[in-house]
């Protein structure tokens, strides 16, 4: 609110007083003004962009000084200046040369391109001060402190803003075009005489040209009419920091137009960037890897058109959601260029716009952005720093990287128009290029590259132009001052000397007629020889030291007589095998043939070593620099390398040849199908990128794809009207159908797998019966559909429940939804008449069906328009205007419906689709050519967007919203998959391991008929012991009600005649009160057994349902775990609150009692002491907890396990901590449970797979009632002021339920939400003062209820996201959502509204408060009062709440995600730990409390190692941790800092540790390699390969004397005896062994039951901690051999530790952290350490 008054602008004159002033103040003989008046104060003024109108008199200089604070605390001094000549940097100092006027461009001394003044007008100079900072100086902006005008010129005013004006209209103008800009106010305009133009009076000035290209954010773009400029030929300096006059011509009379250029950047990753061509030269920040068009340079009209619509849209985060993961393709303007790197396991490549490198072995590609047309040459530099490439068009702009970053360091133009071939020397100083001018001629161009990495910029050192053909051109190995070219008759040798490039030709004697593709410098027994190829299969030998040829061999195909069979090609006379490409290596020389052979000769060329035939020609080879692979492309876009030593070939990329028209992708097996012009159909594996099978078809081109959903099948449509099904499995066509007269343009199966539909340009549409193997048609409709259609993968879509059809006919302006299955037509929109106020009438283009329910239709128009309908009314549900500038051919929506993907020309554009007012999007370019077809991958986790190569892109966001709280805030909860298990396990496991969330929900396995879905048992074993088991059925001691036992008994469901009873079921019938009158919509009612009748639902759009986090673990068939007298671990502290269950805490203030669920485990915390007791039971991670109102008992739900059938209930007894009883009956998930006000009964609710409710008896513990809903129900809640109600929300509807008689039989009354709140879910409810209930959406409204009269008569909007959590006492009510805000209302006026009905208004209600956590609110507690509460989020974070002091204090806090180290100081007085959340934490190991919390963003922290005590002082403490991206950061403790950065590795650190001495950090990474480094430079003086293939998975050091610090996992010295290492793992067999190194054998085994995953080794005593997948800890004692397990871990044990005092043990499962005290003699001679204090 204290920045509010300076909104929308601020006058600083009149902020200052200025007008009262009588004269400016001098310093010495320069008069200036200084606002404020004196130094002591400051202006304060926060606006990101000052406006300065000024007019600069004729011949005289003026300065303009600003101070400006950065947020933290710093003054940096801005100085713009005609007296400047140059940019000056200090850190806190910097200088701007301003050069305004409108004069022609001149050259300043550095070359850069400077505009000379001319005349002097009004001036309106508008400065980004934020952008500017985050620029120059890498700071924050703060606010603007205070302002100095020096010396002779006119100021009208100053101004600050947060918005970017635009000077040139006025808001009438603005209103009356409809411009997307922001008018400048009035007081800020200046006067435009009626009918003349803005710029023929005043000059805009803006630094930076565009913001966005410095910050990831856009800005609004700057409205003045383009005037190219021409740019230098010699490459400018980036960034560039002379400010411009931004000035171009406008005929008079014209209006001021909207903005023509914009400029929209995401850094994705690595560098994906978009951008459009601007007027003047736009600064630039070195590093920066967003793409720049040429400046000046012309545009095609896609291009102007592609700018002229890229307006600014507010952003969403996170920012960028895409990178580019990989892409299939290679060439585009060639099918050359292909390179390796110097150590041979990369390759680099282009793909049409995309640079890509690929390692050999694992295939991952890395993409380098940039280009906006295809890359036509590439080159490398020996040492493999310098990559360069240049693109085709326009005017072949050049791009030099860091090849190890993939950072752009320099962009610039080469003198050449088109550049077809580049070359760099060894040493990488020197970059050569050939093309062509614009007048045909070749071109040679040099320039010096020795500084680029340095931080200079090319220099252009020669340029020559020459008459001769020039087909390849290299600069020598040995000598970088000369270059060989070959080409059409001549072989050149050139020199670069003094400045000048010079060239002589060699005489070829009889074979200057020869056409010469390529060349290559080898070795020769005298110095080195130059090796030429040519068309007619001759390779030339050429002394480059003599100019002469020495000989000359020619390629011969050879056959002998009668035989078919070729032999060995040998050189002699007659005709030759094209040549096309060749390389040399030390011993042999690789050729490139038109044949389709690579071929391997020594360079005496005497016989071939090797061959291998491709199936297309081949036109480039190179060979590796060790010899040992040569890599070969083909014209068909095939691209590979023959392997030397074990003679094989292998293909690393196939690719369309020409642009791919659609797609489809199939679920089960992640499979990806296009279509191509090359009259291909190719089928991919989205997992690794390579092809499967390839159909082609040289006489019908293919149009569309679609998979089978069910079955391996393909269908695809032809040119000629043919639909063809093809066999997978069998590689056939199953069938061939000709119904259609013209080609096929649209065609799609149903999701159920039950219909197929295809359409055509003739207007015909057909549908078949595609169940069975043999598909048949069924019907075939004429004239339906739109014809002269092109073929578009969006032309048929179908719903999900594969009920409607839609697709645009019978014209192009009208859209018709069908019966699918009938083909009866239901709905007919025009969408020409949507837009009446459009001068041209809009058609569609492209359909595209939303998630159901609510079941819209999207509907992309030519008038850049996607209209949302509703499917079933045709009403017009909202409009995205303006989605691109042309027509949108492929639009798709995520299956939760938050992201939209559009696409038109080649940009991508990503939206926020749940926004419905003014939806952010993000843009993304890296096709050369337009994009044809977009789409989600099966797993909702990628994108596919195909054009002129198929690219794959990672979404980098969480994509399921549903739970929104979950998938943004928690790793570990996954979304929801349509996917089979077995299909996505492997997929599952592999990002379970890495901790991200899984791509789909487990399955509960089936039950048998016979199995009863009802367990209710007392516990027997009174000492706690229990153990796991893989049978099935209920148990012995399981209690079955009557009613129940038998299955044939089972009540039949039958439909009533009678419309009695409307909106009412359920009936008092049966032992029980099962028996229940179905609702008229069907709802179903089941009791006892499964609910066999129920289908799986789709998981609601909701985060409030609980989804176990996906384990890769299992419980084990079999395990025994001990709790005797005589345990030796007690489980002492559990760290974290699991984030991922609902409603999981539970408080009450008069007694005492706080208790909350971490993983498998009720832990109950004393608030003031901190003590805590842990209730162990559960097999798997608890869902919910509910408390009973006198705190006497405690329930606890848990999830269905691989192990159970059923889902756990446990009964807790809470005087004594004791399970009383288990129950169970929900088959995936319990939702909710709630007790009634009188503690009799207890209400369970399943979740949206099980969607039952069940009512117990607390008595007895038996189930008395059980319903199956029909729909997911979200909440359930008991009326706290009778025990015979009680009420649900879910999918637009509240259910009132009523109990009735003894057995408590359920009627209930569904109403439906009124239909001016819209169609949402209701997530939440609670009840309030009689009879009221307030209800929470998912939309952010809260409406309530009148129970008495069953109607809605409130409702407001109490937050933008989905409240997940109501709580309601007195007048006050507490709202939590999925936006983590926290919100107190007061509600006392409600009962009075209820009696005005309809007439109620919310304005009664207001909000008292407001706080924001860390996450989505789950879970919260309340006082009766409402004045002080608990509440947890999905960060794992428990707060507690005072609304009196409006604060929030964290109570338990966890990691987020998998914690991967635990770790502990020299003096055992802290420990710390490391997650894949990216934090390091420091604990004080005797509170248990954090302390410290290091974060690093976007990185997961894998390695963590404490320095030992002998580095340094102990107040000097030090903490290294690795990072997944390779880079090892050094945290001191004491100063709460991080001190060091270190790159050692390019792969994910997975081990570290510290020399015996402090002095040294050895580190490893998962590609093998040990890295040695020194902490206190930050050097990497020695780097290990002996692993390398091998992911390193402990590193550990020991002084002589012994070891230095605690064991380190799976392999470690033994404390006890330093010459023992023991080791798990390494066998075939589960078992711990010890290696004595001094014997060199082993001297003992110890069996395990399972394998191990994590060691530690006790360093006090002969005890031996080892952590199993099954969640299992044990405890082995080397000297009794006694062994003990442990139970209470909700996943493997992928962690233990011992504390270095013996006392303690720490284990970690995924987030949780337990801490057991070992008990014993052993542990009795230790003493934890108290240590120096922290900081």
């Amino acid at each position: 609110m204290a920045k509010a008054w300076q909104r929308p602008f601020v006058n600083v004159f009149r902020h200052c007083r200025v007008g009262e002033w009588r004269r400016c103040s001098k310093e010495g003989d320069v008069a200036a003004v200084t606002l404020p008046g004196t130094s002591t104060q400051s202006l304060g003024l926060t606006g990101r962009y000052l406006y300065v109108l000024f007019r600069p008199l004729p011949g005289k200089h003026f300065v303009i000084q600003l101070d400006v604070a950065t947020e933290d605390g710093q003054v940096v001094r801005m100085s713009f200046s005609n007296l400047f000549k140059e940019f000056k940097s200090t850190a806190t100092w910097l200088q701007f040369p301003l050069i305004c006027g409108a004069g022609a461009a001149t050259k300043d001394e550095k070359g850069g391109t400077r505009v000379g003044a001319s005349d002097a007008r009004w001036t309106c100079l508008q400065l980004d001060l934020r952008d500017i900072l985050l620029v120059y100086v890498n700071r924050r902006y703060g606010h603007l402190k205070s302002v100095k005008l020096c010396a002779s010129l006119l100021v009208k005013s100053l101004y600050t803003s947060d918005l970017c004006f635009d000077p040139t209209l006025t808001v009438a103008e603005a209103q009356r075009a409809r411009l997307r800009v922001t008018p400048v106010p009035r007081e800020m305009a200046f006067p435009v005489p009626k009918g003349e133009s803005w710029y023929d009076h005043y000059v805009h000035l803006r630094f930076p040209s565009d913001s966005s290209e410095a910050y990831p954010r856009p800005v609004q773009e700057i409205c003045s009419p383009p005037e190219p400029c021409q740019a230098p030929s010699v490459p400018r300096s980036l960034p560039e920091v002379s400010l411009f006059c931004e000035r171009s011509e406008v005929p008079t009379g014209s209006e001021p137009s909207a903005p023509a250029h914009a400029r929209h950047k995401h850094a994705a990753g690595n560098g994906v960037g978009v951008s459009a061509p601007k007027p003047t030269v736009v600064p630039t920040v070195r590093g920066d890897v967003a793409m720049h068009e040429p400046f000046g340079g012309k545009q095609s009209k896609q291009e102007v058109a592609l700018a002229e619509h890229l307006f600014r849209q507010r952003s969403f985060l996170p920012d960028p959601i895409l990178r580019l993961k990989g892409v299939v393709g290679f060439g585009g303007h060639s099918t050359k260029w292909a390179l390796w790197t110097k150590d041979g396991s990369a390759v680099v490549y282009p793909c049409h716009a995309v640079v890509v490198v690929l390692r050999t072995d694992t295939r991952e590609q890395r993409c380098l952005l940039g280009h906006t047309d295809k890359v036509s040459a590439l080159a490398l530099d020996g040492d493999n720093v310098l990559l360069a490439s240049a693109q085709a068009r326009p005017s072949s702009m050049l791009r030099l990287w860091d090849f190890r970053t993939g950072a752009c360091l320099s962009l610039f133009r080469s003198p050449a128009h088109m550049l077809c071939s580049l070359s760099f020397s060894c040493g990488g100083a020197l970059l050569c290029g050939v093309g062509k001018d614009r007048q045909g001629r070749t071109v040679v161009v040099a320039w010096g590259t020795a500084q680029v990495g340095r931080g200079g910029e090319p220099v252009l050192l020669a340029k020559t132009h020459t008459g001769v053909d020039i087909q390849a051109f290299e600069v020598a190995f040995f000598d970088e001052t000369r270059m060989a070219s070959c080409g059409q008759g001549s072989v050149r040798l050139w020199r670069l000397r003094g400045g000048q490039l010079r060239s002589c030709p060699v005489d070829l004697g009889e074979h200057r007629v020869l056409e010469l593709t390529d060349l290559a410098f080898g070795p020769a027994q005298d110095g080195h020889m130059l090796y030429v190829c040519g068309r007619s299969g001759h390779i030339l030998e050429i002394d480059h030291q003599h100019m002469a040829m020495r000989q000359a061999r020619r390629l011969l195909p050879v056959w002998t007589p009668g035989s078919p069979v070729s032999q060995k090609q040998t050189f002699g006379s007659g005709p030759g095998i094209s040549i096309s490409s060749l390389s040399t290596s030390q011993a042999t020389c690789a050729v490139g043939s038109e044949d389709g052979y690579l071929r391997l000769w020594p360079l005496d060329f005497s016989s071939v070593l090797l061959e291998a035939e491709h199936e297309g020609p081949v036109t480039w080879v190179r060979v590796s620099p060790d010899g040992l692979r040569v890599l070969s492309a083909t014209s068909l876009g095939h691209l590979g390398f023959l392997d030397v030593p074990s003679r094989e070939y292998r293909v690393l990329v196939r690719s369309h040849t020409a642009p791919v028209l659609a797609l489809a992708t199939e679920c089960s097996h992640g499979q990806l199908a296009t279509v191509s012009q090359d009259h291909t159909v190719r089928i991919w594996d989205l997992a690794t990128l390579q092809q499967l099978h390839d159909l082609r078809s040289p006489e019908e081109a293919p149009c569309t794809v679609a998979f089978h959903p069910t079955r391996p099948a393909l269908f695809c449509g032809f040119s000629s009207g043919a639909v063809c099904s093809f066999s997978l499995e069998s590689a056939e066509v199953l069938a061939v159908h000709r119904c259609h007269q013209g080609p096929v343009t649209g065609l799609a199966a149903s999701p159920d797998g039950s219909l197929l539909f295809s359409s055509c340009s003739s207007g015909t549409l057909a549908q078949y019966h595609c169940a069975a193997t043999q598909c048949r048609i069924l019907r075939v409709a004429a004239n339906v559909v739109c014809r002269d259609a092109h073929p578009t993968p969006n032309a048929l879509v179908l719903s999900g429940d594969s009920r409607l059809l839609a697709f645009v006919g019978p014209s192009k302006y009208v859209v018709t939804v069908m019966n699918a299955a009938l083909l009866e037509e239901l709905l007919r929109v025009d969408v020409s008449a949507l837009d009446l106020s459009s001068a041209r009438l809009a058609s569609a283009v492209a359909l595209y069906f939303g998630p159901g329910p609510p079941g819209h239709l999207l509907v992309s128009t030519s008038s850049s328009t996607v209209v949302v309908l509703d499917s079933t009314s045709g009403r017009v549900v909202r409009e995205l205007p303006d989605v691109h500038s042309g027509a949108c051919p492929s639009l798709a929506l995520s299956r939760d419906a938050r992201f939209l993907l559009t696409a038109t020309d080649r940009a991508i554009k990503v939206w926020d689709y749940l926004t419905q007012a003014c939806p952010g999007c993000q843009v993304y370019i890296g096709h050369s050519e337009p994009v044809r077809a977009v789409a989600f991958a099966p797993d909702q986790q990628r994108l596919l967007s195909v054009g002129d190569a198929i690219f794959l892109w990672d979404i980098l966001g969480p994509l399921e919203r549903s739970p929104p709280g979950s998938a943004g805030d928690s790793p570990g909860v996954p979304p929801t998959c349509e996917a089979s298990l077995d299909a996505r396990q492997l997929e599952d496991v592999v990002s379970g391991a890495h901790g991200l969330p899984r791509q789909q929900v487990p399955k509960p396995s089936q039950v048998s008929p016979l199995q009863l879905g009802v367990c209710v048992g007392p516990l027997r074993d009174d000492d706690g012991a229990f153990s796991w088991s893989d049978e099935e059925g209920p148990s012995e001691e399981s209690h079955i009600p009557e009613g129940l036992c038998q299955g044939s008994s089972l009540p039949v469901l039958v439909k009533e005649a009678s419309g009695a009873g409307d909106r009412v079921w359920g009936s008092p019938g049966g032992p029980r009160g099962f028996s229940m009158r179905p609702h008229p919509h069907g709802w179903p009612s089941a009791r006892g057994t499964r609910k066999a009748q129920v289908r799986p639902s789709a998981r609601p759009d909701c985060y409030r349902h609980f989804v176990a986090r996906y384990k890769t673990s299992s419980l084990p068939k079999s395990a025994s775990v001990s709790r005797g007298s005589a345990e030796r671990l007690l489980l002492k502290v559990v760290m974290g609150y699991n984030g991922n269950g609902r409603a999981n805490v539970v408080w009450k203030p008069d007694t005492g009692f706080f208790a909350y669920t971490s993983g498998c485990l009720v832990v109950v915390e004393d608030l003031h002491s901190g003590a805590q007791q842990h209730w162990l039971g559960h097999p798997e991670e608890i869902s919910t907890l509910a408390l009973s109102h006198d705190a006497q008992v405690l329930a606890s739900a848990s999830g269905c396990g691989s192990t159970a059938s059923c889902c756990q209930i446990r009964i807790w007894n809470v005087p004594g901590g004791s399970c009383r009883q288990l129950m169970s009956y929900h088959s995936t998930a319990v939702q909710a449970l709630a007790f009634s006000p009188d503690d009799e009964l207890l209400v369970t609710l399943g979740d949206y797979g099980d969607r039952t409710l069940a009512l117990w008896s607390m008595a007895t513990c038996e189930l008395l009632s059980a319903t199956c809903l029909p729909e997911p129900v979200h909440g359930v809640a008991f009326n706290p002021r009778d025990a015979g109600e009680l009420a649900c929300v879910g999918q637009r509807a509240v259910t009132l339920w009523l109990l009735h008689g003894p057995n408590a039989s359920l009627q209930g009354r569904r109403e439906p939400l009124p239909e001016e709140l819209g169609a949402g879910e209701l997530t939440s409810l609670c009840y309030g003062a009689a009879p009221l209930l307030y209800c929470g959406s998912n939309a952010g409204q809260v409406c309530v209820w009148d129970t008495s009269a069953s109607r809605c008569f409130l409702a407001w909007e109490a937050d933008d996201g989905e409240i997940g959590v109501l709580l309601c006492s007195g007048a006050r009510l507490v709202s939590g959502s999925n936006t983590r805000r926290l919100r107190l209302w007061a509600v006392g006026a409600v009962p009075e509204l209820r009696c005005k009905g309809s007439r109620a208004r919310s304005s009664s209600v207001f909000m008292e408060c407001e706080l924001t956590l860390d996450g989505a609110v789950v879970s919260a507690v309340f006082h009766d009062t409402m004045d002080m509460g608990v509440v947890g989020t999905t960060a794992g974070t428990l707060w507690y709440v005072s609304w009196a002091e409006g604060s929030s204090t964290r109570l338990i806090s966890g990691h987020r995600s998998k914690v991967n180290e635990v770790v502990f100081s020299p003096s055992a007085s802290h420990w710390a730990t490391c997650s894949d959340d990216g934090s390091v934490r420091v604990w004080s190991l005797a509170s248990m409390e954090l302390l410290i919390q290091f974060q690093v963003l976007n990185q997961g922290c894998l390695c963590l190692a404490w320095s030992p005590a002998s580095c340094a002082r102990p107040e000097q403490q030090q903490v290294a941790a690795g990072y997944s991206d390779g880079t090892l950061r050094v945290f001191s403790i004491s100063r709460i800092a991080m001190e060091l950065k270190m790159h050692p590795h390019w792969a994910a650190l997975t081990a570290i540790a510290y020399s015996a001495d402090g002095q040294t950090i050895l580190s490893g990474d998962k590609d093998g390699l040990v890295a040695v480094s020194c902490p206190r430079t930050g050097m990497t003086f020695r780097v290990l390969s002996d692993h390398r293939g091998a992911l390193i998975s402990t590193v550990q050091s020991r002084s002589k004397e012994g070891p230095s610090h605690p064991p380190s996992p799976l392999v470690a010295f033994c404390p006890w005896d330093g010459a023992l290492l023991a080791c798990a793992g390494l066998g075939v067999r589960p078992e711990v062994v010890f290696y004595s190194l001094h014997q060199k054998q082993v001297v003992e085994r110890i069996p395990l039951p399972f394998f191990a995953v994590s060691l530690s080794l006790s360093p006090r005593a002969r005890l031996v901690a080892v952590g199993f997948a099954e969640r299992v800890l044990r405890l082995v004692d080397c000297e009794s051999g006694t062994m003990q397990d442990f139970a209470g871990h909700d996943d493997l044990v992928q962690l233990c530790r011992f504390a270095p005092s013996a006392r303690l043990l720490f284990s970690a499962a995924h987030s949780e952290i337990l801490v057991w005290e070992v008990t014993g003699p052993w542990a009795a001679g230790g003493a934890s350490g108290s240590g120096p204090r922290l900081g």
